[in-house]
């Protein structure tokens, strides 16, 4: 009876959240006559496990194949191991949060802050792919990753908005602190900032493989899972070359994260920040068709501000 009355509702609140996604876009300036193109389409359901696949001597994703939703924890690492025994690679069963298939498919969850997100983030990869940018996105690991860090932070800044329209109250504070607001005392010990540990993981990680410490590299990743884990991080079940090849092109984040030191992330960062809005830095970055394109443009940007 649950299922039953959830299948109505998604229908529902699916089509609220379409207009209001679209609300967002038509905001931004995305659309054409007045409409968001393609139109925001999408369907909250059960998604896919990935199973993600690298070379073990350096980062790179090699492939990313869809496994049944579901797939036991036991299972994924039986999976994991024939793979890189069979194979000789570093591989990882990731969760992900959407697919970028129209209309795009969105995991289910309670959560709207984070469901405006991934709604949005998966939208402008609609919007991407028809645009060179989009088009482009398997050419090049570089080219997958700005794709994937445009997303990243459109989506975010589109849920972000989306909240303040229609659902304040769950909308972040501002980051900025308002006058006359009582300053928060830094805490007495340095906090453990996922990000930056992970980029500093990342970063000597890469240094390892470069001088093909493969043993030493791997041997390092895992003294590293197990301080996250200490710290919290319980989501962590495996660190590897794999796991950097997924969420290093995830690189919105200052800092780097698990992108470390890699410069796409860092110049698609740039080209936000000299934009003068979301919406003209999603447009002029959509016709972009290579890395180049992309630091040529920053390089005009920091030379006329």
């Amino acid at each position: 009876q649950v299922q039953e009355r959830l299948q109505k509702l998604n229908l529902v609140a699916e089509q609220i959240l379409q207009d209001q996604v679209g609300e967002v876009a038509a905001e931004m300036g995305l659309t054409l006559g007045g409409q968001p193109v393609p139109p925001v389409l999408f369907h909250a359901t059960p998604l896919p496990l990935a199973l993600i696949v690298s070379p073990r001597d350096e980062i790179r994703q090699l492939t990313d194949i869809s496994l049944a939703p579901g797939l036991a924890v036991e299972d994924q690492v039986a999976l994991e191991a024939e793979v890189d025994q069979a194979q000789e690679v570093s591989s990882l069963v990731v969760n992900i949060g959407g697919v970028g298939v129209y209309p795009t498919m969105v995991n289910q969850t309670s959560s709207l802050p984070w469901l405006t997100e991934v709604i949005s983030h998966e939208w402008v990869h609609n919007f991407l792919t028809l645009r060179p940018l989009g088009i482009n996105y398997f050419s090049s690991p570089e080219m997958r990753t700005i794709n994937e860090t445009v997303a990243a932070i459109a989506g975010k800044e589109m849920g972000v908005r989306l909240l303040q329209l229609y659902y304040p109250e769950l909308a972040p504070p501002p980051a900025a602190s308002t006058p006359g607001s009582i300053p928060v005392e830094k805490p007495a010990e340095p906090v453990f900032d996922f990000y930056d540990e992970m980029r500093l993981t990342r970063v000597e990680v890469d240094e390892l493989l470069s001088e093909g410490k493969i043993q030493e590299a791997e041997d390092f990743m895992e003294q590293r899972r197990i301080v996250f884990w200490e710290h919290g991080y319980r989501h962590l079940r495996k660190l590897n070359q794999a796991y950097f090849a997924f969420h290093g092109a995830y690189a919105d984040q200052a800092g780097g994260g698990a992108a470390g030191e890699d410069p796409v992330g860092a110049a698609v960062r740039a080209f936000r920040a000299n934009s003068s809005s979301l919406g003209d830095f999603v447009e002029k970055i959509s016709w972009m068709s290579s890395f180049e394109d992309l630091q040529r443009a920053v390089a005009a940007l920091e030379n006329t501000h």
